[in-house]
This record gives C-alpha cells, structure tokens and sequence, in this order.
C-alpha cells in the first residue's frame, strides 16, 4: 500500500511547533507535510471538484468509527480523508488504523475512490486549531476542505448537497450543515432530557439562520464545507499563515467573520444535515456551553483578547446579540417574578391575575413549533414542548451558562475553557454547581433584606417592582409571538 502513509508523528514535542499558527513568523509546516500531498492531481480530477476531509480527533475511540463509515458510506464520498489525530491517549489510532487506505463506492454509476490517511501529531498546544491547520496543509490542491469533528455522523446525502451547493454558487466561502442529535443511542432519564433540550435548541438557532436568507452566523466545526479559494484569501487579508486562529475560543466563529470579511458568503445548507455528539450530563453541558458563550463574548467584545479584534457591529454578530439581550430578558423576567411573588407572599400581598398565564402558553407555542419543524421529529420532542417544565428547567441551565461565562469574561479570567470542557466530558470537576450555588445565595440574601424593611418599604417596593416587570414581560411576549407568527418557508432543521 505505497500510496498510503500513516504518520506516526508522535516525535519530540520541539517539531510540534512547527504547526501552523496565526500570528508571526512561523516555520514553514509543508516541512511535516509528504510529498503525495503537495496538490497534484491527475487530469480527471482537474476536471471536477476535489474535496478533501479533515477529521480532527482527540480521545474519540467510542466515535470515530461510526464517522468514518458515515463519510466512506456517502452519496458523493471526499477524495482523501485526513484524520489528524492529536493530544490523544486512548485506542484512537488503533481505530483509525483499520479505515486507512484506499476505498471505492459505485454510486448510480460513478466510481468514486477515497484515501484515507491517519496523521498522528502528538502532543499539539494548538489543540483542535492545531490539527486543523495541519488538515489544511496536508489538503492543498484541493477545491474544497469538510471539517468534521471526531463524534460527527453524517447523513449520507450530506457531502453531495453540500458539494451542489459551493459549486453552484461561487460567491459561497463556506457552508454548514443543518446540525441536530441523534437520540437514538442516548440511555438514562438525565440524558434524554438534555439531549431534547439540546435538539430543540439547536433546531431554534438553525431556523434562524435558514429564515434570514439562510446566512449562517457560524460555520461550525461539526460539519461545515471551505472553499479553498475564501481559506487562502482569509490568510492573504489577516497576514495569517493558516486559516484558524488559535487566540479564540470559537475558533469557527472567528474564521466565518473573517471569510465573510473577505467577501465571501457564509451560508447554512437547506437540506444537507449532519449528527453530532450530545453533551449527556450537566457537567459535560456546562464545560460546552461556557466555552461557546465565553468565545462569542469575545468577539463582541472589541480588542479583548490576543490580536482578535472585537468586531460588535459585524453583519454575522447581530444573532449573537438578539440571543444575548433575549437570555437577559429571561434572567430578568424569571429572577424578578420569584422574588416579587416570594415578596408579595410574605406579606399577603399577592393576587393572582389570569393575564400571568400568557407568556408562558406562548413560549409553549413556539416550542411546539419549533419542535414541529425537525426533520426527524417523534414523540419526545412534541412532549418536551408541550409538557412546560422540561423546557423551563433547561432555560434556567442555559442561564447558568449564560451567567458563568460573561462572570468569566468580566473578571478577565485566563481559564482554559477548551481543557474544562475536556475535562467535564471526561466527568471531572465541578463548576458546573456554580449557578446553582450563586442563584440560592443570591436569592436568600435578597430574601433577609426584604424582611429587614418596613412594611411601607416593601409596599413601595411590590407598587413599583410589579409594573417594571409587567412591562418587561409583555416586550419579551411580543418578541415571542413575532418568532410564532413568522414564515419558515418551507424549511425544516
């Protein structure tokens, strides 16, 4: 098997540096690169697109296989697939090991022939940014790169929709999948629940991207397809010497503003979809979680962090505020009326009005038709909407991770949120309690200042503190009903 090479590259950790990294000068890493993968092609392949799959995988033995079987079985399978494997200690090359080499496929006629090579490059600092910039590399000369993560399945139209879709329309840089979970091979009470919050969240995002003229906010790593020609002119305009920049949390984020910087389109796909791996316990969910909202805060934000520069007023940032200000007003509304109805409780100052029943008949109205739009709908996603509490309690852990990372952000915290995340999904530490701890003492500690006043303190109080939050919950009523009532167009996520 000459034309397979399998890169044992778990060398002395000094040529790990020569990865590629955005910033400064760097060493030239076609120095790590084999020869077969300096872009040439045969006359046939000239004449179609060539796409090229980078699998970054770290500590994924349980996934992926599964992966690569749903990439090899696909309708338009890639021409090559790298699996750059890195800063793994499980059975993960081992795995690898038995796809590596070359596959054919018949379909309708059309032999297509995929090479699947396994680069093992050890202990990386770059972590996942690392392993894609070497995937880049090792994928020069191609049309197209598919970033995949390690615990991605795709459908097997996947890669064929997507290919239509860049080929047919040059302006598009990059392209997303339309992301959701299989739920199939979830198992116990705890997961189940957050995987049907995860789906429908997911779903809620996805739509809003597919109704605003499926302009797609974020690219994301779990499946997304790059042009060749937006990745090279990102690195020509930011003076990078790859296309992913290792000084963001997000580092999908970062590149889908700049390849839209650069003049290219971001875009989420109307058909092609993709599964990717659920977080199953609160743990794993607040580690994923912390770190996405911590790294879109980050690119709110202007000039916080290395030489990213903040970019507020950035046309794929306007999703990320609307969900900012709407998880405000949800802190608000949810934290105001429980120390309004405990206050007015106190003192047998509380009447129920009918009108309070509202906003909530409402958010499960949009849940339902949020739920009612998923490809693959069943039972449990109609009963999560409808049944109130599930969808109420994960708001409350959305919250959570809401408040955690913009804590994090304020207190200038260096913490490494790509190895809490690591570490939580591996059922290691414990800040996911915190919100939990915080909102308790927050709450009690407002509760003894309440009994500390007078009686006509707490009257004025409850006169004044019951309108204010009238007000907020009907402007937050009619965002909701204007999410109700708007066209989808036919699209489903």
């Amino acid at each position: 098997m000459t034309d397979v090479v399998v890169h044992g590259m778990r060398r002395a950790t000094d040529r790990v540096n020569l990865l590629a990294r955005s910033g400064g000068e760097v060493p030239d890493i076609s120095s790590l690169v084999p020869e077969e993968f300096g872009g040439r092609h045969s006359e046939e392949q000239r004449r179609h697109a060539t796409i090229s799959c980078v699998i970054p995988a770290y500590n994924e033995e349980g996934t992926i296989g599964a992966v690569l079987t749903s990439i090899l079985s696909q309708t338009r399978p890639p021409d090559a697939i790298h699996v750059v494997i890195n800063n793994t200690d499980d059975d993960t090359p081992e795995v690898v090991a038995d796809f590596v080499g070359q596959h054919q496929r018949v379909v309708k006629g059309t032999t297509y022939s995929t090479t699947v090579y396994c680069h093992d490059i050890g202990e990386n600092p770059d972590k996942k940014v690392g392993a894609l910039n070497f995937g880049y590399y090792v994928s020069r000369g191609h049309d197209y790169i598919l970033g995949v993560d390690g615990d991605t399945t795709l459908d097997r139209f996947c890669v064929e929709w997507l290919e239509k879709e860049m080929v047919t329309d040059q302006r598009i840089g990059g392209l997303s999948a339309i992301y959701t979970f299989d739920k199939s091979t979830v198992k116990g009470p705890m997961a189940k629940f957050l995987v049907a919050g995860q789906r429908a969240q997911f779903a809620g995002f996805n739509m809003d991207n597919l109704i605003r003229g499926r302009n797609m906010a974020v690219l994301g790593g779990q499946c997304s397809l790059f042009s060749m020609r937006a990745l090279e002119r990102v690195m020509y305009l930011n003076h990078q010497s790859a296309p992913w920049v290792r000084d963001s949390e997000v580092e999908d984020s970062k590149l889908s503003l700049q390849i839209k910087d650069a003049g290219f389109n971001t875009k989420i796909s109307a058909r092609a979809r993709a599964f990717v791996g659920p977080m199953t316990t609160l743990r794993a969910l607040h580690g994923q979680q912390v770190k996405w909202n911590f790294g879109g805060i980050d690119l709110l934000w202007p000039g916080q962090r290395g030489d990213t520069k903040g970019q507020p007023m950035h046309p794929n940032l306007r999703l990320r505020w609307y969900e900012n200000i709407s998880m405000v007003f949800n802190i608000t509304t949810r934290m105001a009326f429980l120390l309004l109805l405990s206050a007015a409780l106190s003192i047998d100052a509380f009447v129920f009005n009918p009108i309070w029943l509202i906003p909530p008949a409402v958010a499960t109205m949009l849940n339902l038709r949020i739920s009612a739009s998923m490809h693959d709908k069943s039972a449990s996603d109609i009963f999560y909407a409808l049944l109130v509490a599930p969808a109420e309690i994960y708001m409350w852990i959305r919250m959570g991770h809401f408040v955690t990372a913009w804590v994090q952000f304020f207190a200038r915290s260096d913490k490494d949120n790509w190895a809490a995340q690591a570490a939580a999904e591996r059922g290691r530490g414990s800040a996911y309690v915190m919100p939990l701890v915080c909102a308790v003492a927050t709450f009690l500690v407002l509760i003894f200042a309440w009994s500390q006043q007078s009686v006509g303190v707490q009257s004025a109080i409850l006169s004044i503190g019951w309108p204010v939050l009238y007000l907020i919950t009907v402007l937050q009523t009619l965002f909701m009903i204007k999410k109700l009532v708007r066209r989808q167009r036919g699209f489903t996520v």
